[in-house]
Protein backbone atom coordinates (compact mmCIF):
# COMPACT_ATOMS: atom_id res chain seq x y z
CA UNK A 1 0.00 0.00 0.00
CA UNK A 2 1.35 3.41 -1.13
CA UNK A 3 2.01 6.02 1.71
CA UNK A 4 1.95 9.90 1.59
CA UNK A 5 4.83 11.51 2.77
CA UNK A 6 5.19 15.21 4.92
CA UNK A 7 7.28 17.33 5.07
CA UNK A 8 7.57 20.35 7.20
CA UNK A 9 9.82 23.14 7.81
CA UNK A 10 11.43 22.27 11.59
CA UNK A 11 11.18 19.00 13.28
CA UNK A 12 8.93 20.82 16.22
CA UNK A 13 6.12 21.47 13.66
CA UNK A 14 6.39 17.71 12.39
CA UNK A 15 5.92 16.49 16.04
CA UNK A 16 2.66 18.85 15.75
CA UNK A 17 1.55 17.01 12.81
CA UNK A 18 2.32 13.37 14.23
CA UNK A 19 0.28 14.29 16.99
CA UNK A 20 -2.66 15.46 15.30
CA UNK A 21 -2.49 12.17 12.17
CA UNK A 22 -1.91 10.05 15.63
CA UNK A 23 1.74 8.86 14.53
CA UNK A 24 3.13 7.31 17.96
CA UNK A 25 5.84 5.29 16.36
CA UNK A 26 8.97 6.18 17.73
CA UNK A 27 11.22 9.02 15.91
CA UNK A 28 13.76 7.62 13.63
CA UNK A 29 16.56 8.84 12.05
CA UNK A 30 14.87 12.14 10.71
CA UNK A 31 11.89 11.26 10.06
CA UNK A 32 8.31 9.20 11.31
CA UNK A 33 7.14 6.68 9.87
CA UNK A 34 3.34 4.69 10.38
CA UNK A 35 1.60 2.98 8.14
CA UNK A 36 0.26 5.68 6.31
CA UNK A 37 1.92 8.23 6.67
CA UNK A 38 5.81 9.34 6.56
CA UNK A 39 6.26 13.13 8.43
CA UNK A 40 10.05 14.37 7.33
CA UNK A 41 11.36 18.21 7.83
CA UNK A 42 13.97 20.69 6.92
CA UNK A 43 15.82 22.58 9.61
CA UNK A 44 15.36 25.86 8.09
CA UNK A 45 16.95 26.31 4.85
CA UNK A 46 18.93 22.81 3.33
CA UNK A 47 19.57 24.75 0.24
CA UNK A 48 21.42 27.65 -0.98
CA UNK A 49 22.72 29.87 -3.58
CA UNK A 50 26.01 29.18 -4.42
CA UNK A 51 28.74 31.91 -4.15
CA UNK A 52 30.40 33.17 -7.62
CA UNK A 53 33.55 31.36 -7.04
CA UNK A 54 31.48 28.05 -7.73
CA UNK A 55 30.57 29.14 -11.14
CA UNK A 56 34.36 30.44 -12.21
CA UNK A 57 37.06 29.90 -9.28
CA UNK A 58 38.58 33.49 -10.35
CA UNK A 59 35.45 35.56 -8.75
CA UNK A 60 36.35 34.24 -5.32
CA UNK A 61 39.06 37.29 -5.71
CA UNK A 62 36.77 40.54 -5.84
CA UNK A 63 37.92 43.12 -8.41
CA UNK A 64 36.06 45.46 -10.34
CA UNK A 65 36.43 44.11 -13.66
CA UNK A 66 34.35 41.22 -12.76
CA UNK A 67 31.50 42.95 -12.24
CA UNK A 68 28.58 43.32 -12.10
CA UNK A 69 28.76 39.41 -11.83
CA UNK A 70 24.58 38.45 -13.18
CA UNK A 71 24.89 34.59 -13.84
CA UNK A 72 22.41 33.38 -16.81
CA UNK A 73 21.94 30.12 -15.04
CA UNK A 74 21.67 30.12 -11.54
CA UNK A 75 23.44 27.09 -9.55
CA UNK A 76 22.62 26.26 -5.92
CA UNK A 77 23.92 23.89 -3.27
CA UNK A 78 23.22 21.75 -0.39
CA UNK A 79 24.85 23.46 2.93
CA UNK A 80 27.25 21.28 4.44
CA UNK A 81 25.84 21.74 7.58
CA UNK A 82 22.20 20.17 7.66
CA UNK A 83 23.57 17.83 4.37
CA UNK A 84 22.78 14.78 6.29
CA UNK A 85 19.31 16.26 6.74
CA UNK A 86 18.50 16.89 3.27
CA UNK A 87 19.87 13.16 2.23
CA UNK A 88 16.87 11.92 4.54
CA UNK A 89 14.39 13.93 2.82
CA UNK A 90 15.97 13.00 -0.69
CA UNK A 91 15.67 9.43 0.12
CA UNK A 92 12.03 9.65 1.45
CA UNK A 93 10.71 11.85 -1.54
CA UNK A 94 12.64 9.14 -4.00
CA UNK A 95 10.76 6.08 -2.76
CA UNK A 96 8.89 4.30 -5.06
CA UNK A 97 5.55 3.47 -2.57
CA UNK A 98 5.15 7.26 -1.94
CA UNK A 99 2.32 8.07 -3.36
CA UNK A 100 1.36 11.71 -2.45
CA UNK A 101 3.92 14.54 -1.10
CA UNK A 102 2.39 17.04 0.56
CA UNK A 103 4.60 20.74 1.12
CA UNK A 104 4.15 21.32 4.66
CA UNK A 105 6.07 24.32 4.92
CA UNK A 106 5.26 27.62 6.90
CA UNK A 107 2.61 29.75 5.18
CA UNK A 108 4.35 32.10 3.24
CA UNK A 109 6.63 33.29 0.59
CA UNK A 110 9.85 32.52 2.40
CA UNK A 111 8.35 28.77 3.53
CA UNK A 112 7.61 28.12 -0.14
CA UNK A 113 10.80 28.85 -1.15
CA UNK A 114 12.38 27.14 1.48
CA UNK A 115 10.49 24.00 0.47
CA UNK A 116 10.59 24.20 -3.12
CA UNK A 117 14.69 24.46 -3.08
CA UNK A 118 14.24 21.10 -1.83
CA UNK A 119 12.12 19.59 -4.48
CA UNK A 120 14.29 21.00 -7.13
CA UNK A 121 17.41 19.48 -5.74
CA UNK A 122 16.00 16.09 -4.36
CA UNK A 123 13.82 15.67 -7.64
CA UNK A 124 11.11 13.47 -6.19
CA UNK A 125 9.48 10.69 -7.35
CA UNK A 126 7.68 11.31 -10.75
CA UNK A 127 4.81 9.52 -10.28
CA UNK A 128 3.97 10.89 -7.30
CA UNK A 129 1.20 13.89 -6.64
CA UNK A 130 2.38 16.78 -4.81
CA UNK A 131 0.37 18.98 -2.38
CA UNK A 132 0.64 22.04 -0.15
CA UNK A 133 -1.08 22.61 3.28
CA UNK A 134 -1.63 25.90 3.76
CA UNK A 135 -2.67 26.45 7.80
CA UNK A 136 -2.63 29.66 9.96
CA UNK A 137 -1.82 27.80 13.18
CA UNK A 138 -1.01 24.24 14.43
CA UNK A 139 -3.68 23.18 16.14
CA UNK A 140 -4.87 19.77 15.53
CA UNK A 141 -8.28 20.94 13.84
CA UNK A 142 -6.52 23.59 11.81
CA UNK A 143 -3.98 21.08 10.52
CA UNK A 144 -6.18 18.48 9.83
CA UNK A 145 -8.08 20.97 7.91
CA UNK A 146 -5.30 21.55 5.95
CA UNK A 147 -4.39 18.07 4.62
CA UNK A 148 -7.69 17.41 4.16
CA UNK A 149 -8.12 20.43 1.93
CA UNK A 150 -4.44 20.04 0.43
CA UNK A 151 -4.75 21.92 -2.91
CA UNK A 152 -2.41 21.16 -5.77
CA UNK A 153 1.28 22.50 -5.15
CA UNK A 154 1.07 24.28 -8.65
CA UNK A 155 -1.80 26.29 -7.45
CA UNK A 156 1.20 27.94 -5.62
CA UNK A 157 3.79 28.54 -8.79
CA UNK A 158 3.32 32.06 -8.48
CA UNK A 159 4.16 32.60 -4.77
CA UNK A 160 7.51 30.28 -5.50
CA UNK A 161 7.93 32.09 -8.79
CA UNK A 162 7.94 35.14 -6.59
CA UNK A 163 9.88 34.06 -3.79
CA UNK A 164 12.55 32.75 -6.65
CA UNK A 165 13.11 36.55 -7.75
CA UNK A 166 12.73 38.00 -4.06
CA UNK A 167 16.16 35.80 -3.69
CA UNK A 168 17.71 36.44 -6.84
CA UNK A 169 17.69 40.05 -5.88
CA UNK A 170 18.84 39.73 -2.48
CA UNK A 171 21.61 38.07 -4.08
CA UNK A 172 22.53 40.29 -6.72
CA UNK A 173 22.67 43.49 -4.74
CA UNK A 174 24.42 41.66 -1.78
CA UNK A 175 27.07 40.04 -4.15
CA UNK A 176 27.88 42.95 -6.32
CA UNK A 177 27.45 46.12 -3.84
CA UNK A 178 29.37 44.56 -1.11
CA UNK A 179 32.10 43.91 -3.66
CA UNK A 180 31.77 47.23 -5.50
CA UNK A 181 32.33 49.00 -1.95
CA UNK A 182 34.76 46.76 -0.27
CA UNK A 183 36.96 47.50 -3.64
CA UNK A 184 36.03 51.13 -3.58
CA UNK A 185 36.14 52.31 0.10
CA UNK A 186 37.10 49.08 2.38
CA UNK A 187 40.93 50.26 2.52
CA UNK A 188 39.97 53.83 3.83
CA UNK A 189 37.56 51.79 6.66
CA UNK A 190 40.46 49.45 7.52
CA UNK A 191 42.62 52.44 8.29
CA UNK A 192 39.81 54.40 9.89
CA UNK A 193 38.83 51.68 12.62
CA UNK A 194 42.73 50.66 12.51
CA UNK A 195 42.18 46.80 11.30
CA UNK A 196 44.17 45.19 8.43
CA UNK A 197 41.51 44.99 6.03
CA UNK A 198 37.65 45.44 5.80
CA UNK A 199 34.69 44.55 3.92
CA UNK A 200 31.24 46.77 4.04
CA UNK A 201 28.18 44.91 3.88
CA UNK A 202 25.21 45.63 1.84
CA UNK A 203 21.83 44.26 1.54
CA UNK A 204 18.34 44.72 0.03
CA UNK A 205 17.08 45.03 3.57
CA UNK A 206 19.78 44.93 6.28
CA UNK A 207 21.43 48.23 4.53
CA UNK A 208 17.65 49.83 4.97
CA UNK A 209 17.46 48.97 8.56
CA UNK A 210 21.01 50.19 9.28
CA UNK A 211 20.12 53.64 7.48
CA UNK A 212 17.31 54.14 9.80
CA UNK A 213 19.31 53.23 12.99
CA UNK A 214 22.22 55.71 11.70
CA UNK A 215 19.29 58.42 10.77
CA UNK A 216 17.80 57.95 14.47
CA UNK A 217 21.08 57.89 16.42
CA UNK A 218 22.01 61.31 14.61
CA UNK A 219 18.83 62.80 15.44
CA UNK A 220 19.40 61.63 19.22
CA UNK A 221 22.99 63.02 19.01
CA UNK A 222 22.29 66.12 17.30
CA UNK A 223 19.04 66.66 19.94
CA UNK A 224 18.97 70.37 21.43
CA UNK A 225 17.02 71.17 24.53
CA UNK A 226 14.09 73.36 24.60
CA UNK A 227 11.87 74.73 27.10
CA UNK A 228 8.11 73.64 27.06
CA UNK A 229 5.12 74.74 29.31
CA UNK A 230 2.43 72.51 30.79
CA UNK A 231 -0.48 73.78 32.60
CA UNK A 232 -1.29 73.61 36.40
CA UNK A 233 -3.89 74.00 38.22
Amino acid sequence: MGKNLLITEKPSVAMEFAKALKISTSRKNGYLESEKWIITWCVGHLVTMSYPEKYDKKLKFWRLDTLPFIPKEWKYEIIPQVANQFNIVKKLMQREDIEEIYNAGDSGREGEYIQRLVFMMAKPNPNAKMKRVWIDSQTEEEILRGIKEAKDLSEYDSLSDSAYLRAKEDYLIGINFSRLLSIIYGRNLANEIKEEKASISVGRVMTCVLGMIVSREQEIRNFVKTKYYKIVR
